[in-house]
């Protein structure tokens, strides 16, 4: 199988690397579906995150690489395929057991046009155990070497996973994380994901130790968006939240439905369906 980037492709490759780069803070939604992500960028993001979590549910499994890389693979396709926007696929701990099948997911992932992935250290599927950072730094350069060998400048967010593995912030996790995030970054890493940290201070630290762009995982626990941006952050996402969103409505109007028979909830939180209707008009 040969994988060559296009232009269209390595264009928005470089677009969405600036953005980490510069203000203001790049704030991405994360799709679970060509919907969703339509959606997104109908409403005006500058690019689109995949859920791992969302997509998995979506098909019926729970996260965690349960789902098979076809299947990934596919949805990622999918949601490119909807918008005209840059997409970067979240691909957990790239669906390979060895480095040459993670290679074989990044390659099918450049191929459904992605232009960035987020690439966790975490053993899959059984966490909490993080990976020797000399294991995810070859897995990191492997990746960047690859990609350029493809033509593909592939915007890599390395994911950390030390604050969801030990979330009472043991001594010594602040220092560890600001050692993986620098040797990801010097190992071809474009921005470093240290998922799990929540708080201002701890937030503003990591910002300042790791010498690169940060993403955090942003919600009701963290600091605005606003206060991330003066943190020092440079990305945020979601995760699965927005899945969680959309699914916790739709469960208020079924139980409205089931219980009352009702419709307060579907006629407060459907989206209309003349704009339901015209989603995919002018979609790429």
């Amino acid at each position: 199988m040969t994988t060559s980037a296009t232009d269209e492709q390595r264009a928005q490759a470089e677009q969405l690397r600036q953005w980490h780069r510069q203000p203001p803070i790049l704030v991405l939604p994360n799709a679970w579906d060509a919907a969703s992500a339509r959606l997104f960028e109908v409403i005006g993001f500058r690019a689109v995150a995949t859920t791992s979590s969302g997509v998995a549910s979506a098909l019926g499994y729970p996260d965690g690489e349960r789902m098979s890389r076809a299947q990934m693979i596919e949805a990622i396709a999918r949601i490119t395929h909807a918008v005209s926007v840059p997409v970067t696929a979240d691909i957990e701990s790239g669906y390979g057991a060895t480095l040459e099948q993670k290679l074989s997911t990044i390659r099918e992932v450049i191929a459904t046009g992605a232009v960035g992935i987020n690439i966790e250290d975490s053993a899959q599927p059984d966490r909490p155990e993080l990976v020797e950072i000399a294991a995810q730094v070859e897995v990191i350069r492997a990746i960047r070497d690859a990609a350029a060998a493809w033509g593909a400048p592939l915007v890599i967010n390395a994911r950390t996973d030390g604050y969801l593995s030990h979330p009472g912030d043991e001594p010594g996790l602040l220092e560890e994380t600001i050692q993986r995030g620098n040797a990801y970054l010097a190992a071809g890493a474009d921005c470093v994901y240290p998922i799990g940290a929540r708080d201002a201070g701890t937030i503003g630290t990591l910002a300042k130790g790791i010498a690169g762009p940060i993403n955090i995982l942003a919600g009701p626990q963290t600091p605005t968006i606003p206060e991330l941006e003066a943190l020092g952050v440079a990305r945020v996402s979601v995760g699965g939240g927005l899945t969680r969103v959309a699914l916790g409505a739709v469960r208020r109007a079924a139980e409205e439905l089931l219980r009352q028979g009702t419709f307060t909830h579907m006629a407060q939180d459907a989206l209309p369906s003349a704009e339901f209707q015209r989603l995919f008009e002018g979609a790429s």
